[in-house]
């Protein structure tokens, strides 16, 4: 098969669909790899250390997309790039279409076959090729946080960890999932004070196992986050709702019962956020302020680490591209149900559910 790297042009991405290591994987099973020119420059990658390995290194977006049968990447394509998504491709990335009907609309129009790495998932609900970014994206949430909390960048001036004779800050986690639990860590390990929130209470007795004691878990309502929002110094959104947009925990009339300088990190941003307020923010420009409360929404959060986020993210991705490479997308697909279920859209239909209901659209219906 004829495989695509394309390199990433969403605002400031400068992680690589693929590592020089995985390229090696892919040649020495006869496949074609074409990188474009700089495409893993961003992670530390040289055009050289894939010419090594076999690939061969195309000038321009338009020559990979031209010469390949499928494209695997790190992000969903941007407006640029859907003119070159065609019938016959196969495209391997994190599409997160729930929060996109411009998106979406596109890959239908394009008639390729659109495979989201967030939502292949294995037999026991794990999502595999979402977890590293999450764990990434995770424990950069408290990163951030903690930096837009000084004073200077607006926040209320606190240090996460304290110091002797002064308390230390506390973090609201909402959800307990990778990302929650990766925050929580993080923030732990600061000596802040953490909350960590979710309906799942088999999944918060497994919180409470395993972190310190200044971690403490609650069940997620209305009444308990409003509750906790009015004295927490950083709030971290880190819901998840495979394939769906996240539920919107935190509304706009919540914001005025939070101190002035409070710091919201939403990781659900690529699901539409679950806070009312969020709108995507870039690493050039990552927040703004609304009644005095920080947000910090990052679409693609874990592209401000490239080399560790694509060293995890090739881990794994390649088996799953080299069985699509080595099968096809059909019979891998068949083969794989983990795999089959990273189907979202198909030759012009939606097949997957949760990205219909998003947009009040029937399965399988065209747009």
């Amino acid at each position: 098969m004829k495989i695509g790297v394309p390199k990433e042009i969403k605002n400031n991405e400068n992680r690589v669909g693929m590592t020089p290591a995985g390229v090696f994987e892919l040649t020495k099973n006869n496949h074609e790899v074409y990188v474009q020119k700089s495409a893993g420059l961003g992670s530390g990658f040289f055009d050289e250390d894939y010419m090594e390995v076999g690939a061969i290194v195309l000038d321009t977006i338009e020559e990979v997309y031209a010469s390949a049968d499928m494209i695997v990447k790190v992000k969903e394509p941007i407006e640029k790039e859907y003119p070159l998504i065609k019938s016959h491709h196969v495209v391997f990335t994190y599409f997160h279409f729930a929060s996109s009907e411009t998106l979406t609309k596109a890959m239908i129009k394009s008639g390729a076959v659109c495979i989201a790495y967030e939502t292949v998932e294995c037999d026991n609900g794990t999502l595999p090729l979402l977890t590293p970014m999450s764990e990434v994206a995770g424990r950069m949430a408290i990163q951030q946080g903690a930096k837009y909390l000084e004073k200077p960048i607006k926040g209320r001036g606190v240090l996460l960890g304290g110091v002797p004779g002064v308390p230390p800050g506390k973090v609201l986690v909402l959800g307990a999932g990778t990302v929650g639990i990766q925050a929580a860590k993080m923030a732990a390990g600061l000596g802040a004070h953490v909350t960590i929130m979710d309906i799942n209470m088999k999944q918060l007795r497994y919180v409470n196992d395993v972190m310190p004691n200044h971690v403490v878990t609650e069940f997620s309502s209305e009444f308990n986050i409003r509750n906790r929002i009015k004295d927490h110094d950083l709030i971290v959104g880190g819901v998840l709702i495979k394939g769906a947009k996240a539920p919107k925990l935190i509304t706009r009339d919540m914001l005025k019962e939070m101190r002035p300088g409070t710091v919201i990190v939403d990781v659900a941003v690529d699901q539409g956020g679950c806070i009312e307020t969020t709108k995507p923010t870039t690493h050039e420009d990552p927040t703004y302020i609304i009644d005095d409360v920080v947000h910090y929404c990052v679409a693609n959060m874990p592209g401000a680490v490239p080399y560790t986020s694509t060293l995890a993210l090739t881990n794994v991705t390649l088996p799953y591209v080299l069985k699509l490479a080595n099968q096809g997308w059909e019979k891998a697909c068949k083969n794989d149900e983990s795999l089959s279920k990273g189907l979202n859209v198909v030759k012009g239909k939606i097949v997957y559910e949760e990205i219909a209901e998003a947009f009040n659209w029937s399965v399988d219906a065209m747009a």
